[in-house]
């Protein structure tokens, strides 16, 4: 009996053990490294994963180990990495590695958040040959083509990737993605869009109002035409089912972000913004589930999208079609967009005219605003 007992024991006792080995890190496990210290994505991130008593704080995992990647040629990551290294590492305890395989060696997820896209193919394959899930914080490179290189390595030597801004998931953007059922008939979208050197105009900053309008829209768009000031860019993309949606880029003056919705039944604007918050929950899951929230080839429509107004800038606002451009970069057939020349872009029928006023019908005596609105209730 006591020999029949003791197997038991020792039964339960591996069952446990493989149980434990087979479920995904739980939150409290998971160690956290960081590559790129020279934006404030670097404080940001690690503040909500590090500090328990942060009102922010997003339980699932720390932030053990990080590697600054300056770019001395770019005054915005020259000028702030020494400044962000201090804070990681003085502030929220995270070690400083001596490179890029010292940091992966030691976690269980990456985050890539180096400022400069040029150097990222070549990060990326350093992180991917230790198979740990990376988010990569915008841009994910500095040209399409190394960004359909990135996902195409990524999908070869399956480890889960994705890369978003943290706009697809303000509050203010979702109530707008979802007021009806149906897809909008168009949105417009607009939003700061700073300049980096050396990279398309519209990768460094205007991601985020692009991103809030792929959000809105959903996928399916299939060229694009720009015109471009010094002050700002429109950047009209047409997409599926006659549907068009515009970005309106501003380079220089006031500064603001919102998303407007035109739908089948009513007209929705964003009405709040949000923070950083909610896309950590979000990296955090994929951390411990393996499943990107946003798939390669919806993340590569947006970069193509920002690719194909360039080149469309380049061509004086010629109409530049993102599979092009998609498949000029090296795309696999899977994310190539529609062919426009055989995609429906058919225009919805016109609206029959119900019970509207004839000429000369209304009252031409002018009525307050208040009136109006009283009148109205």
């Amino acid at each position: 009996m006591i020999r029949l007992h003791a197997r038991a024991t020792s039964w339960r006792l591996t069952s446990f053990a493989f149980l434990l080995l087979t479920l995904p890190l739980m939150a409290e496990n998971l160690r956290i490294g960081i590559i790129g210290l020279d934006t404030s994505h670097a404080e940001q991130f690690t503040l909500r994963l590090n500090d328990t008593t942060n009102p922010n704080h997003v339980p699932g995992g720390r932030v053990v180990a990080a590697f600054p990647t300056p770019s001395d040629d770019i005054e915005e990551s020259r000028s702030r990495v020494e400044g962000f290294t201090a804070i990681v590492r003085d502030r929220f305890g995270v070690r400083i590695a001596s490179s890029i395989e010292d940091v992966c060696k030691n976690v269980d997820a990456i985050l890539l958040l180096t400022l400069d896209g040029r150097p990222r193919l070549e990060q990326m394959k350093q992180i991917l040959s230790f198979g740990k899930p990376v988010y990569m914080d915008k841009p994910v490179a500095a040209s399409l083509k190394d960004a359909v290189e990135i996902y195409k390595l990524a999908e070869a030597a399956k480890v889960p990737v994705f890369s978003a801004s943290a706009i697809r998931w303000y509050p203010g953007v979702l109530e707008v993605a979802n007021a009806e059922k149906l897809p909008p008939a168009g949105a417009i979208s607009y939003g700061p869009a700073h300049i980096l050197a050396h990279h398309p105009d519209l990768f460094f900053y205007g991601i985020h109002p692009s991103e809030a309008l792929f959000t809105v829209m959903g996928s399916g768009c299939l060229s694009v035409t720009r015109v471009t000031t010094p002050s700002a860019s429109i950047i009209t993309g047409q997409w599926q089912g006659g549907r068009v949606g515009t970005l309106h880029a501003i380079h220089e003056g006031a500064k603001a972000y919102k998303v407007i919705r035109f739908g089948q039944n009513s007209v929705t604007e964003q009405k709040s913004e949000g923070d950083y918050t909610p896309m950590l929950r979000e990296i955090i899951k994929f951390f411990q589930t393996k499943q990107p929230p946003v798939p390669p080839k919806n993340t590569l429509e947006i970069y193509a999208f920002m690719e194909a107004a360039e080149e469309s800038k380049r061509r004086s606002g010629k109409s530049i079609s993102l599979r092009e451009v998609l498949s000029k970069a090296g795309s696999p057939d899977v994310w190539l967009t529609a062919d426009p020349k055989t995609a429906d872009i058919s225009l919805p029928k016109p609206t029959e005219k119900k019970n509207l006023p004839q000429p000369g019908s209304e009252p031409t005596r002018m009525t307050s605003p208040a009136k109006q609105e009283r009148k109205g209730k």
